[in-house]
């Protein structure tokens, strides 16, 4: 057996090959992907982990949410398993590695290991979380907010896509519902590994982000009800435009954004317009706005002054406006201790490394409530996520999938 030593690595090139073979499902339309949550590309992609996890020896576990469990045994039966994983799901536009790394370099994990004839005390679990972007569904991270007590499930099977389908049915319809109840799993310690999906690391040169702390989120969804008319025919002076609303308000939320750096970000990336159509003004306007911040006051004094000055806009246009929060987190501390042991890990292999607060949301921070938690980061090219062209290199997967490695094994104690 090969005890831990610069010898013990992923095999970058496998890993590579099965990112590669799971982008091929569900393909994008500029070289991306587009397998979003509970979709027919989603059942396949499940397919093919668990062909994979069972021919590396896992057995499969699925929960009544559809979130995926391939276990490795341990040495000691009573021991909890180090849990290791991400998601599968993707963006209408998405990459080829947002969240698909980190479950495929789990599974990796696990194939070294067994490569490696590496013997473990606790068991490990390499996970896959069920709708984890939120693209469809409404809110992100839904699964694991499930599994840690955040979110009832019928508040999840009842959440439904801009096409009136529900979450319960869709996860029925594609066949993935398991038995499992939802959170009767318990942790050892819990692992992520992903992009940065910034522009950070690149910059500074670093081959690994050592994560720390994840900024909390809000997501408020705003309803502007104006009135519909013609474009050319109504005078200014008489419109009800909820578009216009709209749009002081976007103004309001970069002024509210700019006022709290550093350390805050807001914006508005989903806009649907009622009806929708060239020249009818809309009568209805829904909006998500998103502001982030680790400074928890800074967060939540964000969002009370968004939620007072949108009515004072709307109602300055004749136009009604209400809100309500359909996500938020609040700003997560990880695990010192596996902090420490993923910067030892980078240190111990030569990659440059540093410290990151993570701005997304992951499902690493739901799994904090419950166990111990912490993440590993690579580059991505530009910083670029949520968009085909989201782009990292082997070199950078490899080099965090050996940590990924060096730092489960550790915590899962190796059997010598």
């Amino acid at each position: 057996m090969t005890a831990p030593g610069e010898n013990m690595r992923i095999n970058g090139d496998r890993l590579w090959d099965s990112l590669m073979e799971m982008a091929r499902i569900g393909p994008g339309i500029a070289g991306g992907n587009n397998r979003q949550t509970l979709t027919d590309a989603d059942g396949e992609g499940r397919h093919l982990f668990k062909r994979w996890c069972e021919a590396a020896g896992m057995t499969m576990g699925v929960d009544k949410i559809g979130n995926m469990f391939a276990t490795r045994p341990g040495t000691d039966p009573d021991a909890l398993p180090v849990y290791v994983g991400s998601h599968l799901d993707t963006q209408p536009t998405g990459g080829k590695f947002d969240g698909v790394l980190g479950v495929l370099a789990g599974l990796e994990v696990v194939r070294s290991m067994n490569d490696l004839d590496i013997r473990t005390r606790h068991p490990i679990v390499v996970t896959n979380w069920t709708n984890e972007e939120g693209a469809r569904f409404a809110p992100a991270m839904l699964a694991s907010g499930v599994f840690a007590g955040v979110h009832s499930l019928d508040f999840a099977y009842g959440r439904q896509d801009p096409e009136g389908k529900a979450f319960g049915d869709e996860l029925k319809r594609i066949g993935w519902m398991g038995d499992e109840e939802v959170g009767a799993r318990r942790m050892h310690a819990y692992f992520e590994y992903h992009i940065e999906q910034g522009p950070i690391l690149e910059a500074e040169e670093k081959t690994i982000g050592v994560v720390t702390h994840c900024q909390g989120l809000w997501w408020l969804e705003f309803t502007l009800t104006g009135r519909e008319a013609h474009t050319g025919s109504t005078p200014m002076n008489l419109r009800v435009n909820a578009g216009l609303a709209m749009a002081r308000i976007l103004e309001m939320v970069q002024d509210v954004a700019m006022e709290n750096q550093p350390g805050a970000v807001g914006g508005v990336g989903q806009v649907f317009f009622s009806p929708n159509s060239r020249n009818v003004l809309p009568g209805k306007v829904v909006f998500t706005v998103d502001i982030r911040s680790p400074d928890k006051e800074k967060l939540d004094r964000m969002r009370a002054k968004i939620e007072a000055e949108a009515p004072k806009i709307c109602d300055a246009l004749g136009v009604g406006c209400s809100v309500e929060a359909i996500g938020h987190f609040a700003p997560v501390t990880f695990d010192p201790a596996l902090v420490a042991s993923v910067r030892k890990a980078a240190e111990d292999l030569g990659y440059s490394h540093m410290n990151l607060i993570s701005g997304a949301g992951h499902d690493a921070c739901w799994a904090a409530r419950v166990a111990p938690a912490t993440m590993i980061m690579c580059p991505c090219v530009g910083g670029l996520s949520h968009n085909e062209a989201e782009d990292i290199s082997r070199e950078w997967a490899a080099a965090g999938a050996d940590v990924l490695l060096r730092a489960v094994v550790e915590t899962a104690g190796i059997v010598e």
